[in-house]
């Protein structure tokens, strides 16, 4: 399946290739300010359909945003002169204003750039999909619309610079752009226009040297009008802003403030149902007066604000235990919580159907294998010395025991083998003696599988032509070595054999036989091959899945690789035998392609997640899991990475103090910051 799926894909790239230079030869017409307009307005709507209903979803407005305040940050040191960003007073004052307020203040910068920065759960991308909500719904004609990117997805080696990026995420993102009607090259228009504001969330999902390399990037690209809405954590908006040494020009840095006992009372009753539990008036008595003091610290942030809500209002279940808890520790009262959390998450945001929504899970999993699963993973970390929050896919084979793993691979590759050449030459000695080899090699190179790191296949010539020549110049000479050999065996083996010469057909036939074997030998498997191969390192992983996939990538292209010069040998030494060419050169391709290379960490992964399935530890689909945990809000992408978005709730998990939560019918999905 795999390979058929990178078959297609090959071929489905090849056809664009020859659509785009077919296209090319032909003259086209720019498009017109009414394509324009229409485009526009297309874009427009898709947007504010696109985040009306994830607000929706996460009832960021229902009833009203959380009353977070929002001000200048103190820190020098990350934001341009105040003069540059503004004129006057940069004008973010830290008032509990309406999202209106902070749309004007956002249109009063001199060259419309914003930066959020905040801790973990603190709103960042709650506050980017208002604004963006707000910009469109207030947006005026000449005004730029605002389209909410991840950061994870710019991959600056492929587009330097931002414009080429966003074109091509509309291209991608929003199809409808493409339609014939509109004209062509519609995406290119509108971000060569100005006509797109880009709203680019979760700079800290990248690893560090991606962080500094994209805020360089940034700078790059924009000119005095072009606008940018950035999110970000602070620590590491910090790091990077101190790799670099610059900021973001002109633009303006804003951080949460603590909420008041006051601000979070009105949010919490405003969130009520009508006739609300009985003990919810004394809850709330408690947290606006300071009686339950652990409450009022856990409310002071939007994560524990949020916690509250999606773990009680949202349930409709007592709330007793915040009274209780609230007159003790936050920490215990925010440990409890975290035992609700998870159940709460699963019940309130079922999986997508259709298009794949960023904060919707794709599949469906209950919440006790949510929480099972993620206990696992919690407790995988702490086996980690050296960081103990990043959680890498390859690292589930590295942290488990791959020895009968490793023996049932080489005994099944073995007896496949074995049969098939068996089948072939009707000797069962030689086809127990060829399993048998085949077996041990299995074991023996596959224990390092389970150590490796991800790779990529990397076919870019540029910069890289010379290692192509030298390969090829060294496989021609191997390749006139062998023909030398070969003519000078074919010779000698006819001498022996018929006491006279061979005519200079059969010579040169010999010659170019094992000449040719020679050179694809030498070239296609161990030249080209780990030519292609490169490491996958944290600077150029985009994120987890795409680490997955090139990995799976490389595994196919070696594969394939493997299969056509395992054909072409067999073709080669067994002419007259084509059953047994086509059958053996096929296995003898797929051994070579699988042993070959240095980056086999799909496939270690391959071999140890069904292990782990069995065992209950994982599901069979595990990236597909990990991908649900992201969009539940559970985990987070830092390049190749996951983490625990909370590292409350990994400790908690990893302690296993897990409890069955109270099951009501949820009344409404809950925001997630």
């Amino acid at each position: 399946m795999t390979a058929a799926s990178g078959a297609l894909a090959l071929g489905d790239t090849w056809l664009q290739c020859l659509s785009r230079w077919h296209k090319s030869g032909a003259p086209t017409s720019a498009p017109t300010s009414a394509d324009i307009g229409t485009a526009q307005d297309i874009l427009a709507g898709l947007v504010a359909q696109q985040w009306r209903d994830e607000a929706v979803l996460r009832s960021l407005g229902d009833p009203e945003p959380m009353p977070l305040a929002w001000r200048s940050t103190e820190r020098l040191e990350l934001a341009d002169h105040p003069e540059i960003i503004a004129k006057g007073a940069v004008a973010f004052p830290g008032l509990d204003v309406h999202m209106a307020d902070i749309a004007h203040n956002f249109r009063a910068l001199r060259c419309r750039r914003l930066i959020i920065l905040g801790g973990p759960g603190t709103g960042k991308t709650t506050l980017a999909v208002q604004l963006v909500l707000e910009l469109l719904r207030t947006r005026q004609p000449e005004e730029p619309i605002p389209v909410l990117l991840s950061a994870a997805r710019w991959n600056d080696r492929v587009h330097p610079q931002l414009q080429d990026w966003l074109a091509a995420s509309l291209a991608e993102d929003y199809p409808a752009l493409r339609a014939e009607g509109l004209g062509p090259d519609i995406p290119e228009t509108l971000v060569a226009r100005g006509e797109v504001l880009p709203v680019i969330d979760g700079l800290d999902e990248l690893p560090e040297a991606a962080r500094a390399a994209m805020l360089t990037a940034l700078n790059r690209s924009m000119c005095e009008t072009d606008q940018l809405i950035l999110t970000c954590r602070t620590t590491q908006f910090a790091e990077s802003v101190e790799e670099i040494g610059d900021v973001i020009t002109a633009a303006a840095v804003i951080e949460p403030q603590p909420m008041s006992p006051a601000a979070a009372t009105d949010y919490l009753r405003a969130c009520l149902p009508p006739v609300p539990h009985p003990v919810w008036p004394e809850v709330l008595e408690a947290l606006r007066t300071g009686a339950a003091p652990a409450l009022s610290k856990v409310a002071s942030t939007s994560l524990g604000l949020w916690l509250v809500r999606v773990t009680y209002i949202a349930p409709r279940v007592n709330p007793t235990p915040l009274l209780e808890l609230g007159r003790g520790s936050a920490a215990e009262l925010h440990d409890h919580l975290c035992d609700q959390l998870i159940p709460a998450l699963v019940s309130t945001r079922p999986p997508a159907h259709g298009p794949a929504l960023p904060f919707r899970p794709q599949h469906a999993w209950t919440s006790e294998q949510v929480s099972r699963w993620l206990t696992y993973l919690s407790r995988h970390l702490t086996l980690r010395e050296d960081d103990p929050r990043d959680m890498a896919w390859w690292h589930l084979a590295r942290h488990t025991s791959s020895g009968l793993v490793r023996v049932w691979a080489g005994i099944v590759i073995g007896v496949v083998v074995g049969l098939a050449f068996m089948q072939l030459t009707k000797r069962p000695d030689v086809g127990a003696g060829i399993g048998l080899l085949s077996a041990l090699l299995v074991m023996i190179r596959t224990g390092s599988w389970f150590t490796e790191s991800p790779g990529h296949a990397d076919f870019q010539l540029r910069g890289r032509l010379s290692e192509v020549l030298r390969v090829l110049r060294n496989g021609l000479l191997v390749g006139v070595l062998g023909a030398l050999v070969g003519g000078t065996g074919v010779l000698i083996a006819s001498w022996l054999k018929h006491n006279r010469m061979p005519g200079l057909e059969v010579i040169g036939m010999g010659a170019l036989d094992i000449g040719l074997l020679s050179f694809i030998w030498f070239v296609v498997v161990p030249g080209l091959i780990r030519w292609v191969e490169r490491p996958t390192t944290a600077a150029t992983a985009r994120s987890p899945r795409s680490t997955w996939q090139a990995d799976r990538k490389l595994t196919v292209v070696r594969i394939i690789s493997g299969l056509v010069v395992g054909l072409m040998a067999g073709a080669i030494v067994l002419k007259a035998y084509l059953p047994m060419a086509i059958v053996g050169g096929l296995v003898l391709g797929l051994l070579v392609g699988l042993m070959l290379g240095s980056h086999h960490a799909w496939l270690a992964y391959s071999l140890t997640v069904p292990r782990l399935a069995t065992k209950g530890m994982l599901p069979l689909r595990a990236m597909n899991f990990l991908d649900d945990a992201h969009r539940l809000g559970l985990l987070r992408a830092e390049g190749p990475y996951y983490q625990f978005r909370h590292i409350e709730l990994q400790q908690h998990l990893a302690r296993g103090q897990q409890v069955t939560p109270t099951k009501e019918e949820p009344r409404r999905p809950s925001p997630l910051t």
